[in-house]
């Protein structure tokens, strides 16, 4: 039944106090608490009944509320046999979350609206659906999802005729019954669902495409041993699936929303599972990844990676080939001084996530084709571990599978197993685009190919270095790769750390110092400077300064450093050290 129907009771005596536009909403049981924390025996589509006894002070609305809504209860129910007028702090509250509020008056006994929405509730889903939702309880009974999501769908349209796919945040299908969903239409529907999300607009969304509607549902966990619901949406926006569902849910009664809620809830248990999977294959990242950032010897990472083979590597044997590719989520908006402004969300899990999705091969399906890919994350940044398949030996020919002339062979061209930087987010660009919005950036690099441990160091340093080069270029999702990359920044990730804090300290330091002594602007200037290759009147319009201005600048670098930079050598010094920083 639908909160409307509550309000429309006479007999129940509730007046609504905020949330008209949520009455829609489905009421699946009711629940009475005057507890500070009810989350453990919520599970979601509950109408809560409570005498405020929790409240306090005003201070204590806001965490009550956002716990409820956090649940997913369809609305709150306020006594006023206590306090007599709800409290303008509460109904505050409820209007951030979006929760719909009620006063019950005081001659109404909350004992009254418990037997009415059971008895309602209980009627609407007798009948055809009852024995639906029987075999559906029986399949949580029998293993993780009763046999995975596919189970679930064959049970849609069997008993519903109902057409549904369950699809990743980027479109890719991970689940369906009968005829798979072309891939564009799952991007399109994926683009249109995180787009919804953005916007904080509950389940299920409405899209059309190529003339067919589409309902898309949420799949979040939300019952009982869920983790704590995000504060952010921007957190799990990126991460979730979604089920589609070909028909349009809008004009559904009650009972049928409630048995997809359902559904959703029991595909949230096999995500749970594919994520407790990928747990072992997250610690071996790490592991690899702490070794190969700290400068570890190559026997000692070559022994982490033979262990870590038969985890990572089911059924290759021999340990392949490496990439290593490197993403950056990262969230904010323009300051007024064109500078960005943080978010203060972690982007290391969120990136994790996302890199996971995007190294599956779109064409392939099902919730376990990411078998292979070992992703960790440090800070902002995740790190995947992507092993290749080894690759055909030298031919007479050519020393890599090309031909004498050094053009790739079509046989090898064919067979490349190499992830290339624009190919990996062709397929995804356009629904992340939608799920980042006006504020959020992926950023991500890709290094060439190694063979051994002794270069994972050098293909990380390179695939970070790739993805600094995307960062450059406009846009919402982007990408480089180690073929972008000049010959001056393949070089440096073998200059040994202490050779480059020596050199960069000699160069920069003077002018770190000067500038943070009088909040001057000589390291910007310097950089721009070269950026423009020395052009003076360029830099002067690209730093909005008059060309004296500059010129008196860069003879106080010149002063400082003991440095000329009209000198070819003293400019390529200042640039490496810029680039080592």
């Amino acid at each position: 039944m639908r909160l409307r129907a509550l309000l429309e009771t006479d007999a129940l005596g509730l007046r609504l106090l905020g949330g008209e536009h949520e009455l829609d909403r489905s009421v699946r049981g009711v629940m009475t608490t005057d507890l500070r924390d009810p989350s453990r025996y919520l599970t979601g589509g509950e109408l809560v009944l409570t005498g405020l006894a929790w409240r306090r002070d005003a201070a204590d609305s806001e965490p009550f509320v956002r716990i409820l809504a956090g649940a997913g209860v369809a609305g709150l129910a306020a006594g006023e046999a206590e306090l007599g007028e709800i409290p303008g702090d509460l109904i505050e509250a409820c209007e951030r979350h979006r929760l719909p509020i009620f006063a019950v008056d005081e001659t109404v006994a909350f004992a009254t609206i418990t037997e009415y929405v059971v008895r309602q509730v209980s009627g609407e889903r007798a009948g055809d659906l009852a024995a639906v939702v029987d075999r559906h309880r029986r399949l949580m009974t029998s293993g993780p999802a009763g046999g995975g999501p596919d189970v679930v769908l064959d049970l849609l349209g069997s008993d519903l005729d109902l057409h549904a796919w369950v699809l990743s945040p980027t479109g890719r299908q991970i689940a369906g019954a009968g005829e798979p969903l072309p891939g564009q239409v799952g991007a399109t529907l994926a683009g249109h669902h995180l787009a919804a999300t953005r916007t904080g607009r509950r389940g299920p969304h409405r899209a059309t495409v190529d003339g067919i509607a589409y309902s898309l549902f949420p799949i979040r966990n939300t019952g009982r041993g869920a983790a704590p619901a995000s504060r952010d949406v921007r957190e799990s926006v990126l991460s979730d699936w979604l089920l589609a569902v070909e028909a349009d849910a809008s004009d559904w009664p009650a009972a049928r929303l409630d048995l997809l809620q359902g559904v959703t809830q029991l595909i949230a248990v096999e995500r749970d599972r594919r994520d407790a999977a990928r747990t072992v294959r997250r610690r071996l990242a790490q592991e690899v990844l702490e070794l190969v950032q700290t400068g570890a010897a190559p026997t000692e990472i070559a022994a982490r990676l033979r262990v870590a083979a038969p985890v990572l590597l089911p059924g290759l044997g021999t340990a392949p080939h490496w990439q290593v590719v490197v993403a950056r989520v990262e969230w904010g908006a323009e300051g007024a001084a064109g500078g960005p402004v943080t978010s203060g969300i972690a982007g290391g899990p969120v990136a994790q996530a996302l890199l996971e999705e995007i190294l599956v091969d779109p064409a392939v399906t099902g919730p376990d084709s990411a078998d292979r890919i070992a992703v960790a994350h440090t800070g902002d940044e995740a790190v995947a571990l992507v092993p290749l398949p080894a690759r055909a030996a030298p031919s007479a020919d050519g020393a890599d599978g090309t031909e004498a002339d050094g053009t790739a062979g079509a046989t090898t061209a064919k067979e490349d197993p190499a992830l290339h930087a624009d190919a990996l987010l062709a397929a995804v660009r356009a629904p992340l685009s939608a799920g980042l919005a006006d504020d959020g950036r992926l950023t991500l690099g890709v290094s060439a190919a190694v063979h051994s441990p002794e270069g994972l160091r050098g293909a990380l340093e390179e695939a970070r270095h790739a993805r600094r080069v995307a960062a450059a270029r406009p846009g919402r999702v982007c990408a480089a790769g180690h073929h972008e990359l000049a010959s001056h920044v393949l070089l440096l990730p073998f200059v040994p750390d202490d050779v480059r804090r020596a050199f960069t300290a000699r160069l920069l330091d003077p002018l770190r110092d000067y500038d943070r002594r009088h909040r001057a602007e000589l390291i910007p200037t310097l950089e721009a400077f070269l950026d423009c290759d020395g052009s003076w009147t360029r830099c002067a319009a690209r730093l909005h300064l008059h060309v004296n201005t500059l010129r008196y600048r860069v003879g106080r670098i010149e002063q400082l450093t003991g440095r000329d930079l009209s000198r070819l050598e003293d400019k390529l010094d200042f640039f490496l050290a810029l680039r080592m920083s």
